[in-house]
């Protein structure tokens, strides 16, 4: 009897999922942020207990750190690309749950700025640029398009280049603001160094687009550099 007995508690313990235990880390993880709202959890903490709902048997605590350490920052966790992400250790369903995260957090904050003027709610705009753009590991380009009332028609992404270049084609951004009827656009890219300062390049690349746009009657509001320690924008410095 006692060693039916004992199988018996074997078995229990092994059908106990960690991220459902209600006396488990998992659950004092989520009874933290449940009650106390986004800021309860450290960095660490969001990222271990999110591993943990698509690895319920595994102790993500460590991988979660790891993560953050190799990527710089939890922000730098989620937009790393699906390969990078598995060669740091994560299952097709622990990426899955990092893209869906990070997927959350763009549009949640895209609709914020898709629904007011922005040049009225610029402190919107550049809230969702940062988490579109600050992490990436390779520089890349967008055309924010908008019409007469400053609200956005379109937000594209023009370009992906290397880790310190994206290519951006002056009559490519005329000729799609004339497609899409654009009244003004704002370029954006970012900088994978993380310093938003822009480069002589940058400022050459903005005149040459106010130039061309001119003619027909397109503004270029601004040009806004991203990067992980914050944002410039080229009007802003006097640069345009």
């Amino acid at each position: 009897m006692r060693g039916q007995s004992g199988l018996k508690w074997a078995n229990s313990l092994a059908e106990v999922d960690p991220a459902t235990d209600a006396s488990g880390h998992r659950s004092r993880l989520r009874k933290r942020l449940v009650e106390g709202g986004p800021d309860a959890l450290h960095d660490h903490e969001l990222l271990e207990y999110l591993l943990g709902l698509a690895l319920p048997r595994r102790d993500t605590k460590p991988l979660a750190k790891g993560l953050i350490a190799e990527f710089g920052s939890l922000g730098g966790v989620f937009t790393a690309d699906a390969e990078s992400l598995a060669r740091a250790g994560l299952t097709e369903g622990a990426i899955g749950a990092v893209k869906i995260a990070q997927a959350s957090a763009v549009r949640l904050l895209k609709g914020r700025v898709a629904v007011r003027p922005v040049l009225g709610s610029w402190q919107a705009l550049t809230d969702y640029l940062h988490v579109a753009m600050a992490h990436r590991m390779n520089e890349s380009a967008r055309v924010l398009h908008l019409n007469s009332r400053n609200m956005l028609i379109r937000d594209e992404l023009v370009s992906e280049g290397s880790i310190d270049q994206a290519a951006i084609y002056v009559r490519e951004v005329a000729r799609r603001a004339l497609e899409l009827g654009s009244a003004a656009i704002i370029l954006v890219h970012n900088h994978p160094s993380g310093d938003p300062s822009p480069s002589r390049q940058d400022i050459a690349l903005t005149k040459d687009i106010i130039a061309a746009l001119k003619p027909f009657g397109i503004q270029v509001h601004d040009h806004v550099v991203i990067g992980a320690n914050g944002h410039a924008s080229l009007r802003g410095l006097g640069l345009i």
